[in-house]
Protein backbone atom coordinates (compact mmCIF):
# COMPACT_ATOMS: atom_id res chain seq x y z
CA UNK A 1 0.00 0.00 0.00
CA UNK A 2 2.63 2.55 0.70
CA UNK A 3 3.81 1.62 -2.75
CA UNK A 4 0.81 3.20 -4.37
CA UNK A 5 1.07 6.24 -2.41
CA UNK A 6 4.40 7.28 -3.32
CA UNK A 7 4.30 7.70 -6.60
CA UNK A 8 1.24 9.59 -6.57
CA UNK A 9 3.07 11.90 -4.08
CA UNK A 10 6.06 12.26 -6.46
CA UNK A 11 4.16 13.20 -9.15
CA UNK A 12 2.04 15.62 -6.98
CA UNK A 13 5.38 17.18 -5.82
CA UNK A 14 6.52 17.49 -9.54
CA UNK A 15 3.31 19.01 -10.24
CA UNK A 16 3.82 21.59 -7.78
CA UNK A 17 7.33 22.34 -8.94
CA UNK A 18 6.97 23.07 -12.37
CA UNK A 19 5.72 26.24 -12.49
CA UNK A 20 9.15 26.96 -10.70
CA UNK A 21 10.94 26.33 -13.07
CA UNK A 22 10.02 29.52 -14.88
CA UNK A 23 12.15 31.34 -12.62
CA UNK A 24 15.07 29.54 -14.53
CA UNK A 25 14.34 29.95 -18.48
CA UNK A 26 13.64 33.36 -19.60
CA UNK A 27 12.63 34.30 -23.21
CA UNK A 28 15.01 36.14 -25.34
CA UNK A 29 15.58 39.73 -25.72
CA UNK A 30 16.20 40.69 -29.66
CA UNK A 31 17.71 44.31 -29.51
CA UNK A 32 19.57 46.28 -32.79
CA UNK A 33 18.58 46.13 -36.17
CA UNK A 34 19.05 42.30 -37.75
CA UNK A 35 20.43 42.54 -41.25
CA UNK A 36 20.00 39.64 -43.65
CA UNK A 37 21.63 38.18 -46.64
CA UNK A 38 19.15 38.81 -49.19
CA UNK A 39 18.95 42.62 -47.87
CA UNK A 40 22.56 43.43 -48.41
CA UNK A 41 22.16 41.52 -51.65
CA UNK A 42 20.35 44.54 -52.92
CA UNK A 43 22.63 46.71 -52.84
CA UNK A 44 24.74 47.40 -55.50
CA UNK A 45 28.39 48.62 -54.85
CA UNK A 46 29.26 51.85 -56.58
CA UNK A 47 25.21 52.35 -57.39
CA UNK A 48 23.35 52.35 -54.03
CA UNK A 49 23.76 55.64 -52.06
CA UNK A 50 23.40 55.92 -47.99
CA UNK A 51 19.70 57.03 -48.88
CA UNK A 52 18.96 53.35 -50.28
CA UNK A 53 20.79 51.69 -47.70
CA UNK A 54 18.90 53.83 -44.56
CA UNK A 55 15.37 52.88 -46.44
CA UNK A 56 16.51 49.26 -46.58
CA UNK A 57 18.13 48.57 -43.20
CA UNK A 58 16.79 51.53 -41.62
CA UNK A 59 19.00 53.76 -39.96
CA UNK A 60 22.25 52.35 -38.49
CA UNK A 61 22.89 51.29 -34.62
CA UNK A 62 25.77 53.90 -34.85
CA UNK A 63 28.28 55.98 -37.12
CA UNK A 64 31.78 55.33 -36.66
CA UNK A 65 33.56 57.95 -34.84
CA UNK A 66 36.99 58.07 -36.88
CA UNK A 67 35.41 57.38 -39.81
CA UNK A 68 31.75 58.82 -40.40
CA UNK A 69 31.92 56.48 -43.76
CA UNK A 70 31.30 53.28 -41.80
CA UNK A 71 28.15 52.13 -40.98
CA UNK A 72 27.43 49.77 -37.96
CA UNK A 73 24.45 47.45 -37.50
CA UNK A 74 24.21 45.30 -34.26
CA UNK A 75 21.69 42.77 -33.50
CA UNK A 76 22.26 40.63 -30.65
CA UNK A 77 20.26 38.35 -28.86
CA UNK A 78 20.47 38.15 -24.67
CA UNK A 79 18.87 36.06 -22.32
CA UNK A 80 18.80 36.83 -18.42
CA UNK A 81 21.22 34.12 -16.61
CA UNK A 82 21.67 33.41 -12.80
CA UNK A 83 21.57 36.24 -10.58
CA UNK A 84 19.23 38.42 -13.48
CA UNK A 85 22.61 39.55 -15.12
CA UNK A 86 22.07 39.42 -18.91
CA UNK A 87 24.28 37.12 -21.01
CA UNK A 88 24.26 37.79 -24.83
CA UNK A 89 23.56 34.31 -26.52
CA UNK A 90 24.60 35.74 -30.32
CA UNK A 91 25.46 39.17 -31.51
CA UNK A 92 26.10 40.10 -35.38
CA UNK A 93 27.30 42.69 -36.36
CA UNK A 94 27.47 44.61 -40.37
CA UNK A 95 29.35 47.60 -41.23
CA UNK A 96 28.60 48.78 -44.66
CA UNK A 97 31.31 50.97 -45.91
CA UNK A 98 30.79 54.19 -48.63
CA UNK A 99 33.13 55.83 -50.46
CA UNK A 100 33.47 60.14 -49.72
CA UNK A 101 30.63 60.68 -52.32
CA UNK A 102 28.24 58.81 -49.97
CA UNK A 103 28.10 55.59 -52.80
CA UNK A 104 27.75 52.00 -51.42
CA UNK A 105 31.37 50.85 -51.39
CA UNK A 106 31.33 46.66 -49.11
CA UNK A 107 29.85 45.52 -46.10
CA UNK A 108 31.47 43.26 -43.74
CA UNK A 109 29.86 40.73 -41.49
CA UNK A 110 31.40 40.13 -37.59
CA UNK A 111 29.37 36.75 -35.42
CA UNK A 112 30.10 36.24 -31.84
CA UNK A 113 32.04 33.99 -32.52
CA UNK A 114 35.10 36.21 -34.14
CA UNK A 115 34.59 38.66 -30.99
CA UNK A 116 37.81 39.85 -29.22
CA UNK A 117 37.70 39.12 -25.59
CA UNK A 118 37.82 42.25 -23.06
CA UNK A 119 39.28 41.75 -19.85
CA UNK A 120 37.90 44.16 -17.51
CA UNK A 121 40.67 45.16 -14.80
CA UNK A 122 39.59 43.82 -11.40
CA UNK A 123 40.96 47.04 -9.81
CA UNK A 124 38.62 49.00 -8.00
CA UNK A 125 39.16 53.00 -8.66
CA UNK A 126 39.83 55.17 -5.95
CA UNK A 127 38.13 57.46 -4.49
CA UNK A 128 38.95 60.64 -1.98
CA UNK A 129 38.11 60.41 1.28
CA UNK A 130 38.73 56.68 1.66
CA UNK A 131 36.22 53.42 2.45
CA UNK A 132 32.94 53.89 3.97
CA UNK A 133 32.64 51.61 6.49
CA UNK A 134 29.13 49.35 7.02
CA UNK A 135 27.65 51.99 9.79
CA UNK A 136 28.78 54.97 7.01
CA UNK A 137 26.75 53.35 4.44
CA UNK A 138 23.70 52.74 6.40
CA UNK A 139 23.40 55.95 7.95
CA UNK A 140 25.43 57.71 5.70
CA UNK A 141 21.97 59.44 3.20
CA UNK A 142 20.42 60.13 6.66
CA UNK A 143 19.38 63.98 6.36
CA UNK A 144 19.62 64.08 1.80
CA UNK A 145 16.25 62.85 1.18
CA UNK A 146 14.47 65.59 -0.86
CA UNK A 147 10.74 63.94 -2.13
CA UNK A 148 9.82 66.83 -4.12
CA UNK A 149 13.71 67.14 -5.77
CA UNK A 150 13.82 70.83 -5.32
CA UNK A 151 16.82 72.17 -4.94
CA UNK A 152 17.80 75.87 -4.11
CA UNK A 153 15.36 78.20 -2.58
CA UNK A 154 12.42 76.43 -1.37
CA UNK A 155 10.60 79.24 0.12
CA UNK A 156 7.69 78.81 -1.34
CA UNK A 157 7.32 75.83 -0.24
CA UNK A 158 7.83 77.00 3.05
CA UNK A 159 10.96 75.98 3.41
CA UNK A 160 14.47 78.03 3.87
CA UNK A 161 17.29 77.97 0.97
CA UNK A 162 19.22 76.00 3.17
CA UNK A 163 19.57 72.03 4.04
CA UNK A 164 17.48 70.08 6.77
CA UNK A 165 19.35 70.95 10.33
CA UNK A 166 21.11 74.00 8.67
CA UNK A 167 19.92 76.71 11.28
CA UNK A 168 17.03 78.36 9.22
CA UNK A 169 14.27 79.38 10.91
CA UNK A 170 10.83 78.57 8.34
CA UNK A 171 12.17 74.53 8.17
CA UNK A 172 8.65 73.83 8.52
CA UNK A 173 10.24 70.44 10.83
Amino acid sequence: MRLTKLPKSLLFCAILALPGCAVFSDSPHYRGIAVTASELKQLTPGVSQQADVQSLLGPPTFVEQFNPNNWVYVAQVTRMRIARTEGVSSQDVVVVSFNSNGTYKSYTENTLANALPVKMDGKETPVPGGTAGFFQQLIGGVGSYNPLGVTGNNSALGGTSGNIGSGGSGSGF
